[in-house]
């Protein structure tokens, strides 16, 4: 699958790379915020090539087991390399119980650098700001725009595929 390239909210995420504090990126359902965090490990791949990127999709099977903080924390047990920087990316965290409790550990240690996903309805329900408080950057993702939308459907710009945009 091609990735559209979204570099209005690689450009604002880009800036907190390192910087300790965790990046959220929610929004509704198939706006992009996984490909936006695939983007996001190509950038940090391109400026440091030896950088350790464990990256979880609780969408694909192999991941399933983890359903809990305990079990997230065995995961990622063995996972960060010495001597290296170390990113954590986990694509809709909502759906590991207790998640809060991984993030908060983790960046207490500096043990990493970390991004997630989660979608609007469970992450911003309280927990996000209750157990992550002061901790965390949010940047909520949109529908593609129209310049976006030409690319991805391979359109040329005219009234016809400003219909289509606006359906």
């Amino acid at each position: 699958m091609k990735l559209i390239d979204r570099p209005v909210y690689t450009k604002k995420i880009s800036p907190f790379i390192g910087k300790g504090i965790i990046k959220v990126l929610t929004g509704q359902r198939r706006v992009g915020k996984s490909c936006i965090l695939q983007q996001l490990m190509r950038v940090i791949k391109e400026k440091d090539p030896s950088a350790n990127i464990i990256s979880i999709n609780m969408e694909f099977e192999e991941f399933r087991s983890i359903r809990n903080d305990e079990d997230l924390f065995g995961f990622l047990k063995d996972k960060f390399l010495p001597k290296v920087e170390n990113y954590l990316f986990i694509d809709e965290i909502q759906d590991i119980a207790g998640f809060e409790n991984v993030l908060r550990s983790l960046q207490a240690k500096s043990s990493c650098d970390i991004f997630c996903t989660g979608s609007n309805a469970k992450m911003l329900s309280g927990e996000l700001s209750t157990y992550l408080s002061g901790r965390y950057v949010e940047f909520h993702v949109h529908s593609l725009s129209y310049s976006e939308f030409l690319i991805f459907h391979k359109l040329d710009n005219n009234n016809l595929s400003m219909r289509l945009y606006l359906t």
